[in-house]
């Protein structure tokens, strides 16, 4: 028997050293060596160095002077990321997405753009389409009482262009530079 047993622990002890602590500790040095900066979060600072949030997931914002990002299924929380799992003929699903855009309509700008009303896959996606943004860029404007062209600067700067896809915007890059153009404390 022992000539049995002997031989798995030892295998089962040399591959949980193997796949469990040698494999993730060298994974883990060459991301840290090749790339710094996403292995340690892509962490947006402020100019202070405060975190602010990560580049890639997105997080909420409260209030008119801020752009939105997309609904979160799970409140923007990485322990609950996922969509909502709500088929399209869920009568929960329409009554969210409807008081989502009674919140955001403005008569002037049409309807609301389908990525303020809907959640992304993960949950959390950072990014939101230039016409999403260019939709509240108006709300944003009047409550933080600059000129619209002066922000749709700042738009056209934080519209990534990507090889592939269409281009996006990151929510908190540009809330980021929206503070530091227009900082709500001075009023």
């Amino acid at each position: 028997m022992t000539a049995y047993v002997r031989p798995a622990l030892s295998l089962v002890l040399l591959m949980t050293l193997v796949t469990g602590v040698l494999y993730p500790l060298a994974v883990t040095g060459i991301a840290q060596v090749a790339f710094p900066e996403q292995a340690n979060g892509s962490l947006v600072r402020d100019a202070r160095g405060v975190v602010r949030g990560s580049a890639l997931i997105a997080q909420a914002f409260e209030g008119d002077a801020w752009f939105q990002p997309r609904p979160s299924a799970g409140a923007y929380a990485t322990v609950a990321s996922g969509a909502s799992n709500l088929a399209p003929s869920n009568p929960v699903l329409a009554e969210r997405v409807q008081s989502a855009a009674s919140t955001q309509y403005q008569a002037a700008q049409g309807p609301v753009p389908q990525a303020l009303l809907t959640t992304s896959a993960s949950g959390l996606d950072p990014h939101l389409p230039p016409e999403a943004i260019a939709y509240q860029l108006p709300r944003v404007a009047a409550a933080r009482q600059v000129a619209p062209e002066r922000l749709q600067v700042l738009v056209d700067d934080a519209t990534l262009r990507p090889l592939i896809g269409p281009p996006v915007v990151n929510v908190l890059a540009l809330n980021q530079a929206l503070e530091r153009l227009a900082p709500l404390t001075e009023r």
